[in-house]
């Protein structure tokens, strides 16, 4: 019989509070001797150094071969405990990690209810730990490369940490140019600094690093592998442009005659060429062929960009490139979209012509934007004489999206600086609450109220332009309630800033699954664990940064990028990486072939063999989930660490609390 140990934690009154532990611990030494627990210990804090020592104790003097502690979610200190008892000789797989913080005491007001259900969740531990077999983790190399997906500054920043470490990374971005939203700003908060001219040196490094592989115009179209030796299929889009010959001179875009309104860099407010870069910054400087507009793709004619090039690069005959690189992380740093405010139809924008959203602003004020940075009016001569800026557009609102989007507080204040600053206009912020809680944001709210700017809180109800007096023809009138005094507002503006959400890339859906990752119900990418473990996810490898997890402003983007790049560069120095063992396994003489489980993987670990017809699951790949075991008719899959005798024995351990202790014994 096996000699099991059973250890309850107080966890300080976080379970005390509710259960009694003591009684618990003494429970299952005195009544759960016949299934082998030798003893039953409790303990303020078990994950503690003290506590932990007192399991390897027992663990060495009482020859224990099966360990129970119960305690907080095993997702936070399975690990911990396993530890202890693999220092104390044991096998670490040999030890079960029951919750009665989460799924007891935090979910009960009645502590004798509370107790008793300790008790039944802790028989069901030991049930099951009986069934348990020494495990070994699984070993796999790590291929050195990196491929970071997203050119914005978190993907920019991962890819320099890790070339600069030594390491080749290849750095792919879907649009013409590296950037990102950043390169579209004109001041970042709430140090002013010029955006450009904080981000053009990365640019430019990640432009020229020989460690560095650029692949823009790109797109990532297939992922295969697993940590350390991941398969991606990357589609290099034709640029129509040798860049072995370009030099960005610039005379392409000069000479073209077809102009394509809605340049997406200018938000929709400038116009550009059918061959352009996005920006005088771009990296690479080499133009791309808008061919969908271009008039040699659409009439067969033209072809001026062609006839002055100078060196003779564009070539109308260039098709994509499909490459497969191989790497052992993957970070996803795709970054976000913003909101159309269209949706709000009240608030005017697409009608009336001076409301603007908060990324067309951001273009207004750019001394390289549609206006050279003035900021005119839609008549493209008049100043403002008061403007007005809108947060949460979006935001925080039950019927778009209810989360905050953490930079539209900070990003009104720059506005209603830059406007006081450029055209000395009155400002009227309208808010929800003011939220500004990192370094400098404080003292920026302070400056720009001593700058006289008006703040009124209350949620924006309309804007329209239907005057009711003189003074208000030719103006946008904003209604609101200023719900500090009470009072309904009625306030003529000549233009309206709207600070938009952020919300997921359109296609975030998409890439998730390309990637073998899960969305949040708002559509971010999910990660492993929100406070603990921010930039890994579930997929083993696969990485995220920025603004793809949730809307973050630049320094926390920043960080992140680091982040994940550091988590990257540790499984690269480390050369191998141990999986847990928990894999799904197929045993091929039940298998029919059916092939139910194949589509259901949600991590691409199963492959199907035509020639013998059976299924095969990739170890490496598989999480250990359970969709494929559960769905298999014949029974012909198992998963390690959860095998049908474990899971029913852990029920049969909680139920025998419901028919009396006699049972038990």
């Amino acid at each position: 019989m096996e000699k099991i140990g059973v250890y309850v934690c107080h966890c300080g009154t976080n379970i005390a509070g509710m259960v009694d532990v003591q009684q618990v611990a003494e429970w299952a030494a005195a009544k759960l001797q016949r299934r082998g627990v030798v003893i039953g210990r409790d303990y303020k804090f078990m994950c503690s150094s003290l506590g932990q020592e007192l399991i390897e104790k027992d663990i060495k003097e009482l020859g224990l071969t099966r360990v129970v502690v119960a305690a907080c979610s095993p997702h936070l200190h399975e690990n911990t405990f396993r530890t202890a008892c693999k220092r104390a000789g044991l096998n670490p797989y040999l030890c079960e990690l029951v919750s009665i913080r989460e799924q007891v005491s935090w979910v009960h007001t009645d502590k004798d209810q509370a107790t008793a259900k300790s008790m039944a969740v802790v028989s069901g531990g030991v049930e099951r730990v009986i069934h348990h077999a020494p495990l070994e983790p699984m070993k796999v190399s790590i291929h050195p490369d990196t491929l970071v997906v997203g050119g914005g500054i978190a993907g920019i920043q991962a890819a320099l940490e890790i070339a600069d470490a030594g390491y080749k990374v290849y750095l792919v971005e879907r649009e013409p140019s590296i950037g990102g939203h950043m390169a579209q700003f004109d001041k970042t908060f709430p140090t002013l600094d010029c955006a450009a001219c904080i981000l053009t040196p990365k640019m430019v490094s990640v432009g020229t690093h020989p460690n560095i592989e650029l692949l823009t115009w790109s797109e990532v179209e297939k992922v295969d592998g697993y940590v350390g030796n991941f398969a991606v299929t990357i589609r290099k889009r034709a640029r129509d442009v040798d860049t072995s010959l370009c030099t960005g001179c610039g005379i392409c875009w000069e000479k073209c005659p077809k102009k394509v309104v809605d340049d997406k860099f200018e938000a929709g407010m400038g116009m550009r060429k059918a061959v352009y870069t996005p920006f005088a910054q771009a990296v690479p400087k080499y133009p791309v062929i808008d061919r969908p507009n271009c008039t040699y793709y659409i009439k067969g004619t033209c072809k001026a960009c062609e006839k002055f090039c100078p060196t003779n690069a564009i070539k109308f005959n260039q098709e994509d490139e499909v490459i497969t690189v191989n790497v052992g992380n993957i970070i996803l740093a795709t970054g976000y979209d913003t909101f159309d405010a269209k949706r709000i139809a009240q608030y005017g924008y697409g009608r009336l012509p001076n409301v603007v959203t908060s990324l067309e602003f951001e273009r207004l004020c750019n001394a390289a934007g549609p206006t050279n940075g003035e900021i005119l009016l839609k008549d493209g001569k008049t100043k403002p004489k008061a403007v007005g800026i809108v947060h949460c557009v979006g935001s925080r609102d039950k019927h778009y999206n209810e989360y905050c989007s953490v930079i539209c507080c900070m990003q009104g204040l720059k506005f209603a600086h830059l406007v006081h600053e450029r055209t000395g206009a009155e400002v009227y912020n309208f808010y929800i609450d003011m939220r500004t809680p990192f370094k400098g944001y404080e003292e920026f709210y302070q400056r720009v109220l001593e700058e006289g700017t008006h703040f009124i809180r209350g949620k924006v109800a309309e804007i329209n332009n239907a005057p009711r007096t003189k003074e208000e023809e030719g103006k946008l009138i904003v209604q609101v309630e200023d719900t500090l005094v009470g009072v309904q507002m009625r306030i003529p503006l000549d233009m309206v800033i709207l600070s938009v959400a952020l919300e997921p890339r359109h296609d975030a859906k998409e890439t998730a699954h390309r990637f073998g990752l899960s969305c949040s119900a708002d559509g971010w990418f999910i990660e492993k664990h929100p406070k603990l473990d921010p930039v890994a996810t579930m997929t083993e490898g696969i990485l995220i940064a920025g603004c793809v997890q949730g809307p973050k402003d630049i320094p926390a983007t920043v960080s992140q990028g680091a982040a994940a790049a550091a988590r990257a560069l540790g499984k690269i120095h480390a050369k191998e990486i141990a999986l847990e063992p928990f894999r799904a396994s197929v045993n091929e003489e039940q298998c029919s072939g059916c092939r139910i489980c194949n589509g259901l993987c949600p991590f691409n670990a199963i492959l199907f063999h035509e020639d013998r017809m059976v299924t095969e699951i990739n170890g490496a790949l598989c999480q250990g989930c359970g969709t494929c075991v559960a769905a298999c008719p014949a029974g012909a899959i198992s998963g390690t660490g959860f095998s049908n005798e474990q899971v029913l024995a852990q029920i049969e351990g909680l139920l025998l609390m419901n028919i009396g202790e006699e049972a038990l014994a």
